[in-house]
């Protein structure tokens, strides 16, 4: 584990997985800390999404006539989730005692990439930087995220405005609907909600999650946030991605943040978790 503090902050990070493990401030978490001696990618406190966010249905797609399988893991199938980066061990191309910037080569994904995270502590808490880069002589589908998982108590609310929501009969949402469809996160308690692994468009770049031990902030440079919020656990994820789940096999994938990077063109985003 590497270690970053500044004043009050501290964070540990994990070469496997490019994973933030734990994030506090004053000894406080603001992450959901990961478990001693935990393996489980899914343990972790925060994750990044790379080459693509969420689920591509059935691990497969299209793309300039090429049809691309990708490795489903047995606990997802038949889809493929997350992307490769969780799985993968980064490399460290700098470190200071407040910042680490990692890297990663791609593994399976056909074309040749770069990723990199940058994280950095400041009074005000967390940056992740995120940027994916087409090393590959041709163009690219790209896309990226991160996976954030907060602590939820009994009294826990969050405000993440929305003006759309993906939905379906399935987990690989097939329209878009009013939010109010599966659950409209303006300034709700969090016990209220129905089990919420959706896809919000419109997002307005903050989400603010509180509780009586006060409130963590998190913003981003994206306007589509991923919830999951499973009935009866103790963990709510709100995850900034740059686009909807399996955007790479819809008919329309430009307008649901599908991107593709023409050689050497990178694909970014960032991401704060502060406290309010």
């Amino acid at each position: 584990m590497i270690t970053l503090q500044h004043g009050e902050w501290t964070a540990t990070i994990a070469l496997q997985g490019g994973a933030v493990a734990t994030l506090a401030r004053a000894g406080r978490d603001v992450l959901r800390p990961t478990p001693a001696g935990a393996t489980d990618r899914l343990d972790f406190a925060c994750f990044p999404l790379v080459p693509y966010a969420n689920r591509i249905a059935g691990g497969r797609f299209t793309f300039d006539d090429r049809e691309v399988r990708l490795p489903v893991l047995p606990r997802f199938a038949p889809h493929a989730l997350h992307g490769e980066g969780w799985l993968a061990v980064w490399t460290i191309l700098e470190q200071t005692a407040t910042r680490l910037v990692l890297s990663l080569g791609n593994g399976g994904w056909p074309w040749r990439y770069e990723a990199r995270q940058t994280f950095a502590l400041s009074p005000e808490g967390l940056r992740i930087d995120l940027d994916l880069i087409n090393r590959d002589a041709s163009p690219m589908p790209a896309g990226i995220g991160l996976h954030p998982y907060f602590p939820r108590r009994p009294d826990s609310r969050l405000n993440a405005p929305a003006t759309g929501v993906w939905t379906g009969a399935d987990i690989v949402p097939d329209r878009l609907a009013p939010p109010a469809e599966v659950f409209d996160w303006t300034d709700r308690p969090v016990a209220e909600a129905p089990f919420v692994d959706n896809c919000y468009e419109g997002w307005s770049g903050e989400a603010r999650l509180s509780d009586a031990g006060g409130a963590t902030v998190v913003r981003a440079s994206t306007d589509r946030l991923h919830v999951y919020a499973p009935v009866g656990e103790d963990i709510l994820c709100v995850e900034p991605v740059t686009h909807r789940p399996d955007a790479f096999n819809q008919a329309a994938p430009g307008d649901q943040g599908f991107v593709v990077l023409e050689p050497g063109e990178t694909l970014s985003l960032w991401m704060t978790v502060g406290r309010a």
